[in-house]
């Protein structure tokens, strides 16, 4: 059984121990970017979006027509989590301290975690302006952090991120905490009981799959599924996507919000 204590940081985090946590809905987190320890978190309430509920408005839209930004996924994993990471004027401190990092980066390397990267558009792999990362496991994505250095640069990640999550046969969105950035763009807030029967569903036989046993194909949800049905200028991806356009993503998102 996982505990609420801390855990010396002088270990790296399990992988597999990091899966087993989010499949009963607990999350580690640090005190600081310099704290020499985690502590693993399992909130009263529980911040989702549910992904029929994404909250696409008219300056949105506009946005994501406009193209003025380049949207890739697992193109730049590290450099989303250390710039998620990073300390700025409106967020001087951070949980996601070294050990975090690291295993974060080895849960990608194993196909648990994904990132959404924002370019500039025309500096694809150059001028990283906005991102998020999080964990997958059966057909939840685990929203772990976000970050922007230009306006609309996160909404834009996260309107990528539903309408990937969407086509990828996803069901559960799990935000961790509420925000006032996150409820005006759907985002909720339910207690502990709510969120466990979500998690239960969305996870099914997915987190025996995670644990190394045989499991069928749709029992985890897929999140390069979307460059199979995108206009792209690629063949089919597997593991890295091209820009999607985002004239695709608003007209994706524009059915249900």
């Amino acid at each position: 059984m996982l505990g609420r204590g801390r855990r010396a940081a002088a270990e790296p985090i399990d992988p597999d121990l990091l899966l087993r946590a989010y499949s009963v809905g607990v999350f580690p987190m640090a005190d600081s970017r310099d704290a020499a320890d985690i502590f693993w978190v399992e909130p009263k309430k529980r911040g989702i979006l549910p992904l029929d509920g994404f909250h696409l408005s008219h300056s949105l839209r506009k946005t994501l027509r406009s193209d003025r930004f380049a949207v890739t996924a697992d193109l730049a994993f590290e450099r989303v989590v250390a710039a998620c990471a990073r300390a700025t004027a409106d967020r001087p401190e951070t949980w996601i301290n070294g050990q975090i990092e690291e295993a974060y980066g080895l849960l990608h390397r194993h196909g648990h975690a994904h990132s959404i990267e924002v370019w500039r558009q025309g500096d694809v792999g150059g001028d990283l302006v906005g991102g998020l990362y999080g964990v997958t496991l059966g057909r939840a994505y685990f929203g772990e952090s976000m970050f922007s250095r230009a306006t609309d640069a996160s909404k834009v990640a996260l309107a990528h991120l539903v309408a990937r999550l969407r086509v990828g046969g996803y069901r559960l969105l799990d935000c961790q905490f509420i925000t006032d950035h996150l409820a005006t763009l759907g985002a909720i807030e339910i207690g502990r009981a709510d969120y466990r029967a979500l998690l239960d569903s969305a996870l099914g036989a997915g987190v025996a799959a995670a644990a190394g046993s045989a499991a069928p194909p749709e029992s985890s949800g897929d999140f390069f599924a979307i460059e199979r049905g995108a206009p792209l200028p690629i063949d089919e991806a597997s593991t890295v996507s091209a820009p999607i356009s985002g004239c695709f993503i608003a007209q994706l998102l524009g059915h249900t919000s």
